[in-house]
């Protein structure tokens, strides 16, 4: 039990100082300064994080694990193209999820109901495996005074999948980046995704999909409300 409690408290740690970053990064940006990069913090024990020379070396020796021979022709580019794709693939540590949200708008009339946006296509890594899984998440909110751009919301979604996850934890901090952001009267949030770890090793069982959800405000206290938003998720699907 104290290694899960560690394990959170190291994570929300984690978050924190990525926030915290992203928001010096933005007040440097407003006041005409350079923008300070946003490091990658360093390792639990301290440690600096490993270099691009360190990264491609253990991409070496995992080639080497498999049987492979990494010094052949066509692997001696690899572990460079490996790192530049984990660069993009995980690029989601180098971004914080509630700079999208920064910008709202209020021209809405007296419009004051659910704003959905289905269907977000997204990939992230299960953080067990380090395989793929992959699917689409819908997202709703109840707008107070003012919305923000309908992409801005699959820039959330992107951000936090494209770092090592879990699909529950995903589908967590959405809800919790929507709902802290725009302070909205309640946030749904649901996720249908399929697992390569589950469908490629393992139990083999490819074609499952994993369903998850989570609500906030109106949506979690007015059970009317979730079912509508489940209905208008499924409209016109099959």
């Amino acid at each position: 039990m104290d290694a899960v409690v560690k394990l959170f408290k190291a994570q929300a740690e984690h978050e924190e100082r990525q926030r915290q970053a992203h928001k010096k990064s933005r007040k440097a940006a407003e006041d005409g300064q350079p923008t300070p990069r946003v490091e990658f913090p360093p390792l639990s024990d301290g440690s600096p994080r490993p270099s691009r020379a360190d990264a491609e070396a253990a991409v070496r020796t995992l080639l080497a694990y498999m049987g492979e021979d990494p010094a052949r022709e066509g692997l001696l580019d690899t572990p460079k193209r490996v790192i530049k794709a984990y660069d993009e693939l995980f690029s989601g540590y180098r971004e914080g999820g509630d700079e999208s949200l920064d910008r709202t708008f209020g021209e809405i009339g007296t419009f004051d109901d659910m704003v959905l946006v289905r269907d977000i296509p997204f990939h992230s890594h299960c953080e067990h495996h380090m395989v793929p899984f992959y699917g689409k998440a819908h997202v709703a909110y109840f707008p107070v005074e003012r919305v923000v751009g309908l992409s801005k919301i699959a820039r959330v979604v992107d951000t936090f999948a494209r770092r090592l996850q879990t699909q529950e934890h995903l589908t967590s901090q959405i809800v919790t980046t929507l709902d802290e952001g725009l302070r909205p009267r309640g946030v749904a949030v649901m996720i249908e995704a399929e697992h390569m770890c589950m469908s490629m090793r393992g139990i083999t069982k490819a074609g499952v999909s994993t369903l998850t959800s989570q609500f906030t405000g109106v949506f979690r206290d007015d059970p009317a409300e979730q079912v509508r938003f489940m209905t208008m998720v499924r409209a016109g699907k099959a």
